[in-house]
């Protein structure tokens, strides 16, 4: 019996892999057939059903993904064809080209991304929305982390949270491992009002399984990766969904927080448990993988350029003299971090955590004299424009003086797009500056550190540091007494 029933599973799986092989045989017959009837911009379809997925996998997974797009680039141009993830996609590599994409979502474009990632943040994320209540809930999350709500509600806990993690740091220290904790703690603080616990520790663990499987084949029977992160996503949905019940019953007793959970219980759509989860998910996501990754890799680079690194501690500490140690920083503070402002836009620049979008033709759309028919997908690469050297001077080498006058950007036109950009720009942006400015504050003005061990920079399935970024951290800062500790010793 269980001899016939492993040829079944085989048989199953043969006539799985024929029907795509056939699948895909008829698709680039079609192609071909399209492309001499239509002016497709220029490029390479690959291998049946993998396409060029194989090559970008393997370029990403390198300290040096560029060649990837440069070398097709130098081929076909700006605007090049490829078949990755399964699907024909257009590779833009030119700034004119990205705003267009960008502006004109929900009319010409709509948000479409690789089916592992579809399936892992649920069908209700604000990635995955359209129209008009993409809007509405695009509009909800900005509410929520606007610079006057970040000004007089969330930075004190931004502070607060941060402080209380690095008092714990000595010796040797998984640099971007903290980092994550660190920004986990802050989401679920904003999104849900809870404090670090034995849940919240739980909760991560099995967030980090879940972003794993984001650039996997969406099949469990291929991936044990995309399998493991199915599974930890129930897990993260069924302790989600506990947390929005529990505060339903809270509500109805006239128990209220001031949170995004709280907004989207109160809301006038009459949101169903599943949808807030799946907001709840998404956002978690956003705001813990993006915002760790870029406080690593702005110590990384900080550390490689000790000129900028002097400058940094220079302004923090003239900070940390005005106050005393028990003292949170306020939104004076960080307004008067002009230098630190050019080290985000250098590190979000350099290191391109989200090195581009994915988009779908509603429609043909004519761009640059070539044809994008309707259903194919797009990318709009903000990492090949924010590397190119025909916008920004020695564009591979971090400068954050560039951005002191700007004479480091070659380019007239608008080429720095961090966030994304038009109706889906990430609503949190300022959120993230003001926690890296808040984190690098903490840092630089408590410890000095060196690097434990060489590391690695790769960017598959996500960008990080291979070994986590391991550091020695020795304390620097002697702690000045608060007046009424002073006035209290007299």
């Amino acid at each position: 019996m269980q001899f016939m029933d492993s040829m079944a599973f085989l048989c199953l799986i043969l006539s799985s892999i024929l029907s795509l092989l056939i699948f895909n045989f008829i698709f680039l017959r079609t192609v071909h057939f399209r492309r001499r009837r239509l002016r497709l911009p220029p490029g390479n379809m690959g291998l049946p059903f993998v396409g060029e997925t194989l090559q970008l996998i393997s370029a990403y997974k390198t300290e040096n993904p560029e060649p990837f797009i440069d070398d097709r680039v130098s081929k076909y141009g700006t605007v090049f064809t490829t078949h990755v993830f399964g699907e024909p996609t257009v590779f833009s590599a030119d700034p004119e080209t990205n705003r267009f994409i960008l502006q004109n979502e929900g009319k010409l474009f709509e948000s479409s991304y690789p089916g592992s990632i579809s399936n892992l943040l649920g069908r209700h994320s604000l990635l995955l929305m359209r129209g008009s209540l993409h809007k509405r809930m695009h509009s909800l999350t900005m509410s929520f982390a606007n610079s006057s709500i970040i000004r007089d509600h969330l930075l004190v806990d931004i502070d607060r949270l941060v402080r209380v993690s690095l008092q714990y740091w000595t010796g040797r220290v998984l640099l971007m491992e903290e980092a994550k904790k660190i920004t986990f703690e802050l989401q679920v603080k904003q999104l849900m009002s809870f404090d670090p616990c034995e849940w919240t520790e739980n909760l991560m663990k099995e967030y980090m399984l879940v972003i794993e499987g984001f650039f996997t084949i969406p099949l469990s029977i291929f991936s044990t990766t995309y399998r493991r992160a199915i599974q930890a996503r129930g897990k993260v949905a069924e302790a989600l969904i506990l947390v929005v019940r529990e505060r339903r019953r809270e509500s109805e007793r006239g128990e209220t927080k001031s949170d995004m959970l709280a907004a989207l219980l109160d809301g006038d759509g009459g949101f169903s448990d599943e949808e807030i989860v799946d907001f709840l998910l998404a956002l978690l996501v956003a705001g813990y993988e993006t915002t760790s990754t870029i406080m690593t890799l702005a110590v990384k680079f900080l550390t490689e350029t000790p000129l900028a690194l002097a400058q940094l501690k220079e302004e923090h500490d003239e900070i940390r003299a005005r106050k005393c140690e028990l003292e949170a920083l306020e939104w004076e503070d960080y307004k008067s971090m002009p230098f630190t402002q050019c080290v985000v836009n250098e590190t979000l620049r350099v290191a391109n955590i989200i090195s581009g979008v994915f988009r779908r033709a509603m429609t043909d759309i004519n761009i640059k004299g070539y044809t994008i028919p309707k259903g194919w997908k797009v990318f709009a690469s903000f990492r090949a424009v924010h590397l190119s050297q025909d916008h920004f001077k020695d564009a591979r080498s971090f400068n954050p003086w560039r951005w002191q006058s700007n004479s480091g950007v070659t380019s007239s036109v608008n080429v720095f797009n961090p966030f994304g950009g038009g109706p889906r720009r990430c609503p949190g942006y300022e959120l993230a500056r003001v926690e890296l400015s808040v984190f690098l504050h903490h840092l630089v003005t408590r410890f000095s550190w060196l690097p434990a061990e060489e590391d690695k920079l790769v960017f598959f399935p996500t960008t990080r540091m291979q070994k986590r970024y391991p550091i020695i951290v020795q304390r620097r800062h002697v702690p000045k007494p608060c007046k009424e500790m002073e006035q209290s010793q007299q």
